[in-house]
Formats: structure tokens, sequence, C-alpha cells
């Protein structure tokens, strides 16, 4: 899974000449957006808005790719210039961590933030395919970490003009959530990833679909380092204060005497609403709206055991799950956030507003628990 090489390209290969260049050894991230591509129907509990076709995993030809070379064309001199200008470095960034959550603390407004973290995104090869100010959510589209495909004998010989027929079976994508800080004018800046793998579903290797794999921390501590210098950090300094970013762990499950079950975070409300809106993004549940004076967020899920299914053909590779007309997908779940003294309490609610004792209340529960601990 790790590289391909589609049909086509075995058949190009007789078509190579002896005297073709290899291709230099990539960097560790080299991410390329596969930006246009067809539609994917994804579980409802990986997608937020249903219109917005942030998951739709692209061809494997890699068609529409975004370079920030084009990019920075496309802008043209002037525009790069107005963006320098509006935030040229930030002096005062720190690095915070909770559990395996790591954050940045920035001197700065969200407002005089957002475009300097669009062309971050767009600078590192992805393309910006959700913007909320309001919210606080920008979000990429799905991009392929070019970097994690080796060098061969094959690929050498082909050269960087047929690059595209590569593929890892693998797309990330990240969301940024910007946050009002603890500290008056300072603004948190989270970043969580998502990822996709495509797999075999038949014996004969002929078959294959797009499933979610587990987010990655250190994926999104590197990102974190690399916004930090974008922002005006020097690397060695940026680098030092994301390594040495340590966190205890801060939650732990328990059970109410009701039956239901708890989720205790060991942070102060301010911070614990934050954190548990990351796990959220994190493990991609549908947040479909949030009341911070009340401590609630409106969320939909799907429990995979129930609505995974299995496709036959090539068209799972469009439509890998469905289930969105399923009773499970129409219900909400309130995830209530508490003040508990010098801790919070996170239990999850029905769509009433009352105590959830079921299995997938539960199991919401251990997954928060998995990211906030």
């Amino acid at each position: 899974m790790k590289r391909r090489l589609s049909v086509c390209g075995l058949g190009l290969l007789a078509l190579a000449v002896a005297g073709c260049g290899s291709l230099p050894e990539g960097k560790k991230i080299e991410y390329k957006s596969q930006g246009k591509a067809p539609t994917l129907e994804v579980p409802p509990d990986l997608s937020q808005l249903s219109k917005d076709d942030r998951f739709a995993v692209p061809d494997m030809a890699g068609k529409g790719g975004a370079t920030f070379s084009a990019y920075s064309a496309e802008r043209g001199p002037a525009a790069q210039a107005q963006s320098s200008t509006v935030l040229p470095s930030v002096d005062k960034i720190r690095v915070e961590r909770s559990g395996s959550q790591r954050w940045l603390v920035v001197a700065a407004s969200a407002d005089n933030l957002w475009g300097t973290v669009k062309d971050f995104w767009q600078e590192n090869g992805f393309i910006v395919a959700i913007e909320r100010p309001d919210a606080g959510v920008m979000e990429t589209d799905w991009a392929e970490n070019r970097a994690k495909i080796g060098d061969d004998i094959i690929r050498n010989t082909l050269g960087r003009l047929l690059d595209s027929l590569y593929s890892t079976g693998e797309r990330d994508k990240f969301r940024t959530r910007f946050e009002p800080g603890s500290e008056p004018g300072t603004t948190d800046i989270f970043v969580s990833h998502r990822g996709m793998e495509e797999v075999y579903t038949s014996a004969a290797k002929d078959e294959t679909r797009w499933q979610p794999r587990a987010a990655d921390p250190e994926l999104e501590a590197e990102m974190l380092r690399r916004l930090m210098v974008r922002l005006g950090t020097e690397d060695k300094r940026a680098e030092a204060s994301v390594a040495s970013a340590k966190g205890e762990p801060r939650a732990r499950l328990a059970s109410a005497n009701d039956g239901s079950g708890t989720l205790e975070v060991l942070e102060r409300f301010d911070r614990a609403w934050r954190r548990v809106g990351l796990a959220l993004d994190r493990v991609g549940f549908t947040v479909e709206d949030r009341d911070r004076s009340k401590g609630i967020y409106f969320v939909r899920y799907v429990d995979p055991e129930a609505g995974a299914k299995k496709k036959e053909g090539w068209l799972d590779k469009l439509s890998f799950w469905k289930s969105s007309d399923s009773a499970a997908s129409r219900t909400q779940y309130r995830i209530y956030v508490s003040e508990a003294g010098s801790s919070s309490r996170v239990q999850v609610l029905t769509s009433e507003g009352g105590t959830d004792r079921s299995d997938t209340a539960k199991k919401i529960l251990d997954l928060l628990y998995q990211q906030l601990k």
C-alpha cells in the first residue's frame, strides 16, 4: 500500500530511455493536493456539511494537483507582497500541550492570523476547502504526502514526467481551529489531522475502497512547528518548542450513579471546552452546532460497526460507505461539558437533553477519552 504504479505506467516503462535522470530524495513531508476529483459518498460521522465535498478522495492520477509554484504565480507579486505585509512575523508564540494534544498560543487576534494561516496551508501543497471565520474553522482538502513514495528503478527511470502515476494509497487533510486564548489578546491555534487509506476488498486485489485511518499526533506537531516558522519563529527554536512541550494524562473515564458513563477532564472549563472540540475534530464527528454558554456540542455519530457495508466492483472508490439514510445517521447527540471544581465533566446526552445510557454513548465517550487522556 505504500507505493503503487498504475497498469498504464508499466506499459510506458517500455518507452523510457536509458538517459532519463533519477529523482532526488524527497522530504519527509511533501504534500500535493488532489483538488478537483469525483465526489465520494462518505460516512455521515466523517463529514460536517453535506455539500462541501470535503471527503472527496481524488483519482490516482493526481489530476488538478496544486503546487506552491502555481499558487504563487496565480497570486502574482502584488498579492504576495500584500500578504507579507499583513503579518510579517509574530514574536510571542509558544506551544502548550495536554495529553497528546498540542496547540499554539499566539499574541495576535484571529482576524490578523487568518490570512497568513491560509497562505501557510496553500504553500504546503493544500487547497483550503472550508473557511468559516465566524466559527474559527479552516479546513484543507485531501492531499497526498508524495514524500512517502520512495525511489526505485522504475520510478527513477521514468522520471518526474510520469511521477503522477505513483500513489501511496493514503490521503491527509487538516482542520485548523482558532479559539480565543485564556490570556487577553491571544489566540489558541489547534491543528487536527484526518487520514484515509485505500485498502483491498478482494483476495484477488482487484477491488479497493477508502476507509479512515487513525489521526497522527506527531504529524499535527510537525505542522504546528512549520506554522510557527511561517509566523516568524526561528526554525530551531520552533523545533525545540514543539519537542519540549510536555503533557501529563489529563482525563479519565468514570461511571455516574445512574449507570451512565462520564469522562472527567482534568482541566478548567475554558480549556476543557477547547480540547473537547479538538477531539471531536480528530475522530470525525459531524458538529452541527455548539453553544458554549451552555457547554453543549450538537453532533451526529454513526457506529462504524453498524454502518460499514462491503461494496463490490470498481465503484468502491467512489462510494465506499452508504449509511446516510439510516436511522443512526439521523440521531443527534449532545456532548455536554460542565465545570466540576478544578476539573470538567463530559457527558453524552440524547437529542432531547436527557442522559444517554446507550452503548453508543459509551463508545463516544471512549473515543473522546482516547484523544483527551
